[in-house]
């Protein structure tokens, strides 16, 4: 095998996020709204831009896949090496909630030994970190994200529906205490929810040493209840932190495809990042795949258009054919989402379907 997967735009896919399962623990608004507090906020600020739509009354587009839809370990495994033998070098592990699924551990281990794979990273809500923690680090997991959008017990209730602040702070103590490198926070700001925790978000991550991403809040939620106004955009976010902060640009020449902007304090304790796929889309850049729980690869988060892998897989196709499809597939990747623009159409699957 060869070759690289460029897509017609002349980028070059190096990045890989494999969703392992669609489920999720945690039922965030900005993903899974399904809680009274969710639909109660939404309701509101349907209200406040006149919209006669009340959130609880849009359904919920939400289907779990049957486990027999769901890749083994050793098909991802397959795809991982395929797509590393076409330049892909970094995975990140991702769901729904990863940490859901029995025996996380051993793909992973699995995955560090994909020959070409660089570096593993996982994307988690914490809440079960804990018991996996030690075994994840043995394995060969370098990195790991959590989610984590609020400091204050009732907010951090209002926007996942549970009740599992203390769990994530512990879980990221954990992690730092076991040598992942960089520990990251990742934070979904919400206008009206947590945008006012901005500054102290900020400061948590320095008093900690901890590199937290404010994520621009996306169109993916099951209940369409998405709205421009809603979204607090990156230069909103920066004036609030250069107000409490000194910050540090980050040189990223040598990254161009990062999703984030990066400052570091001026103190040299911890960093932050924004991340602006509305306000400021970096399309242009994009070095990313999607490989969903159910086998389908994504071209961009925000694609309409999903590839099944599975017949390939399970059909007694071979690595070749698998990746001259991998290579097909890549070619037509979109030039970019549409949000903000008029024929924008929200994907049918939610976050926690797609993965992050």
């Amino acid at each position: 095998m060869g070759g690289e997967l460029r897509d017609s735009h002349g980028r070059v896919m190096r990045d890989l996020r494999v969703s392992i399962t669609d489920r999720c623990n945690f039922r965030c608004l900005y993903c899974l709204p399904e809680t009274e507090e969710a639909a109660n906020f939404y309701r509101t600020r349907f209200d406040a831009v006149r919209n006669p739509r009340p959130a609880a009354s849009v359904p919920i587009h939400r289907e779990w896949k049957p486990k027999s839809e769901i890749l083994a370990y050793e098909e991802i495994v397959r795809v991982v090496r395929v797509a590393a033998g076409l330049g892909i070098d970094k995975v990140r592990v991702t769901g729904g909630e990863p940490l859901l699924r029995q025996g996380v551990e051993h793909l992973v281990a699995a995955l560090a030994g994909v020959q070409g794979i660089r570096d593993i990273a996982m994307t988690t809500n914490g809440a079960l970190f804990h018991a996996k923690a030690t075994a994840l680090r043995a394995a060969g997991l370098k990195r790991v994200s959590f989610s984590m959008d609020s400091l204050d017990r009732e907010t951090f209730r209002t926007m996942t529906g549970r009740d599992g602040l203390d769990s994530v702070l512990s879980g990221i103590r954990q992690a730092r205490d076991l040598g992942f490198s960089p520990v990251k926070v990742n934070s979904v700001v919400i206008r009206g929810m947590n945008d006012h925790e901005v500054a102290a978000l900020a400061g948590f991550a320095r008093r900690e040493s901890l590199s937290l991403r404010f994520i621009e809040f996306m169109p993916l939620d099951s209940s369409r209840a998405w709205q421009k106004e809603l979204v607090v955009p990156a230069r909103e976010i920066l004036q609030i932190l250069r107000k409490e902060f000194e910050l540090v640009a980050v040189d990223q020449s040598g990254n161009p495809a990062e999703t984030s902007r990066r400052w570091a304090f001026a103190d040299g304790s911890g960093e932050i990042g924004i991340i602006a796929p509305v306000s400021e889309p970096f399309c242009g850049h994009c070095n990313r795949l999607r490989l969903t729980a159910d086998g389908k690869l994504r071209t961009c988060l925000f694609s309409h258009d999903e590839h099944d892998l599975k017949p390939l897989l399970r059909g007694g196709g071979t690595d070749l054919e698998l990746e001259e499809r991998l290579v097909e597939l890549v070619r037509h990747k979109e030039a970019g989402h549409r949000i903000g623009q008029p024929d924008f159409k929200q994907p049918a699957r939610t976050m926690s379907c797609i993965g992050g």
